[in-house]
């Protein structure tokens, strides 16, 4: 089972450069980073987890963070926790994906979620009840430019025409029964359900759930709408989001069949997180000693 890192990586934090080397000198699977482009001032909607961090309003661009951090390394995975497809033109991020895909020799994982701040959203022009039908529709465009022929999708919310878009992302395509599914492995963040189920079963290749609870339940659910769906069993995903490690945890998530953990780490600056990673070495493999710096 890997083990990857998540953060709220900001202006004030560790930077990606050096976060990226120590993950990748620590044995680290990947770090997956997560997207708010703004956070509106009067804004009504809660904070799922209680009361807003002040880190959602100073997070990085993820894609320019993960840039840097791809120019570092050579192993380490690279992953969005989550990025927001509603709120981008699918045609530029579909640009911007399969470039990094491509800079960092296919390393990329795309974690994507239909969000929770209305008021952000409706700054994109995103209207609230139709955003998961928005998603699917931009991700069927993105879909279309990684495809190796000139393909064309129409959709209720979004469209493209046949198009030459290069360069592709390395990952092969995926079988199913739709059609093939093109681009960088695709992750669903968001609560279990039929609804969330179906559609990772329909357009991504697995789940980026936050925490672990009720998985003994829930992966039996997933498992079975992906076998409806005409899914081969052995390309299903499943990610673990801001995991907090012990031993009897990951042996947990492993007997479940989970592929990856995501540890989280403090909003910190590089004392706090090297800190923090220390306390997580138990639980990966290091290829140096976990002290080594890179220059």
């Amino acid at each position: 089972m890997r083990v990857a890192a998540t953060l709220y990586l900001t202006d004030q934090t560790i930077t990606p450069i050096r976060l990226a080397q120590e993950l990748e000198l620590r044995g680290f699977a990947g770090v997956y980073l997560p997207e708010h482009s703004h956070i509106p001032v009067s804004r009504e909607t809660p904070y799922p987890g209680g009361e807003l961090p002040p880190e959602c309003a100073r997070m990085l661009n993820p894609f320019v963070a993960l840039a840097q951090a791809a120019a570092v390394t050579e192993r380490l995975g690279l992953g969005t926790n989550i990025t927001l497809v509603g709120q981008h033109d699918p045609i530029d991020l579909a640009k911007q994906i399969a470039t990094l895909d491509h800079l960092s020799g296919g390393r990329f994982t795309l974690g994507i979620g239909y969000g929770w701040n209305k008021e952000e959203a409706a700054d994109h022009g995103v209207e609230w009840r139709t955003r998961r039908a928005l998603v699917r529709d931009r991700m069927a465009v993105m879909r279309a430019l990684w495809a190796e022929e000139p393909t064309s999708y129409e959709g209720e919310f979004a469209r493209v025409r046949a198009s030459d878009a290069l360069p592709k992302p390395r990952r092969a395509p995926r079988p199913r029964p739709g059609g093939p599914l093109h681009g960088p492995r695709t992750l669903i963040g968001g609560a279990a359900g039929p609804k969330l189920f179906a559609q990772i079963a329909e357009y991504a290749d697995g789940w980026l759930p936050i925490g672990g609870a009720g998985l003994r339940e829930n992966l039996p659910a997933l498992r079975t709408a992906w076998a409806d769906a005409g899914r081969d069993p052995a390309q299903l995903y499943v990610a673990l989001s801001a995991v907090q490690p012990t031993e009897g945890k990951l042996a947990h998530y492993a007997e479940l069949g989970v592929d990856e953990v995501i540890v989280q780490l403090p909003a910190g600056g590089e004392t706090e997180v090297l800190r923090a990673l220390d306390g997580f070495q138990p639980y990966v493999q290091p290829i140096r000693a976990p002290h080594t710096r890179l220059r």
